[in-house]
């Protein structure tokens, strides 16, 4: 019987975030276009279950880019709505679109200025009637036998909360790195606090080649290492990079590979880094030269090691395409 539940339960919940997914449009779209617009944080606001909804969803937005805090109606009534700012966005949720403390809170807010998205169910509430932006929510039956405690509709403002979180970090360029600034005990925080010797690939795990090496020679090292690149080394002086894009453009410009080399497929004076340094350092140098391998040298240039974007966010090898 307990199983039976759990399934009906799982599948009311699924279905409801199915239909939600098949509504989201414009309104959705005017949400993020009002957050990204404003200077202000997103201040969340619900009560009883939605508001415990509402402290994931601003949890959920802070961690990826987007300044946010939890605000109780109750509490705001009662002095706490001084926390709020001329510029913040109020994201409220009501299922109802009739919750008695947010019908008493949200025209206050409006007057100091703050623009108002709705997560509801009911699109003629006197609350959608408020809002600025109104992001239908709605669900068909609630996974409760009696159709009344909110299981499926506080399942879905979930869902939406994080599908708004994530379209916001991807229109604001939200990256790896910042998640890692954001959570420093984190798994990747930690690691990004590691410096580059800890994790540079040494000795026999460099992929390296002679000047003299042919287009073949190139093409196996490259394979053989799973780093998408080899280094073009003589005695102990480095001499260049090629990445594996380097042989497919060279490709395009003249098929007839008898005459290539490391020496003119090779990118000279690539980009090095000190054994010292950081990960996050690597990571941000990475970034702005748009590249995912760094060349670790010694005091003297000299190349002691290799480390690649995948080493650096603990993804291990990788294999080139």
């Amino acid at each position: 019987m307990s199983i039976s539940t759990a399934k009906r339960v799982l599948k009311i919940e699924a279905e409801g975030l199915s239909q939600l997914s098949r509504k989201i449009g414009k309104s959705f779209e005017q949400a993020v276009k009002l957050i990204l617009k404003s200077q202000g944080r997103v201040v969340v606001t619900g009560m009883g279950k939605s508001g415990l909804i509402g402290h994931k969803i601003s949890a959920t937005l802070s961690s990826t880019g987007t300044p946010s805090l939890f605000l109780s109606p109750a509490e705001a009534l009662h002095g706490d709505m001084g926390r709020v700012t001329k510029g913040d966005i109020i994201l409220a949720l009501s299922n109802s679109g009739e919750t008695d403390e947010l019908k008493s809170l949200l025209p206050h807010l409006k007057r100091m200025g703050c623009k108002i998205i709705l997560v509801t169910g009911n699109l003629h509430s006197t609350l959608a009637k408020l809002a600025d932006v109104t992001i239908d929510a709605g669900v068909s039956k609630e996974a409760c036998p009696l159709n009344l405690s909110p299981t499926a509709s506080t399942t879905a403002a979930l869902g939406l909360g994080d599908a708004l979180a994530i379209a916001l970090l991807e229109e604001n360029g939200f990256t790896e790195k910042d998640f890692a600034l954001f959570h420093p005990g984190g798994e990747l925080g930690r690691r990004l606090q590691m410096k580059v010797g800890a994790i540079m690939r040494k000795g026999s795990d460099i992929p390296k080649v002679k000047s003299a090496a042919s287009f073949q020679t190139i093409v196996k090292e490259i394979n053989a290492k799973k780093t998408g690149c080899a280094l073009v080394i003589d005695g102990a002086k480095l001499k260049g990079i090629i990445v594996d894009g380097d042989l497919r453009r060279a490709m395009l410009k003249n098929p007839d590979i008898r005459k290539w080399n490391a020496d003119n497929l090779k990118t000279p004076k690539p980009t090095t880094i000190s054994a010292e340094m950081s990960l996050a350092h690597a990571l941000q140098m990475m970034e702005e030269k748009t590249i995912y391998q760094l060349i670790v040298v010694d005091g003297q240039k000299r190349p002691v090691g290799l480390v690649h974007l995948h080493d650096l966010l603990g993804r291990g090898q990788i294999q080139i395409g």
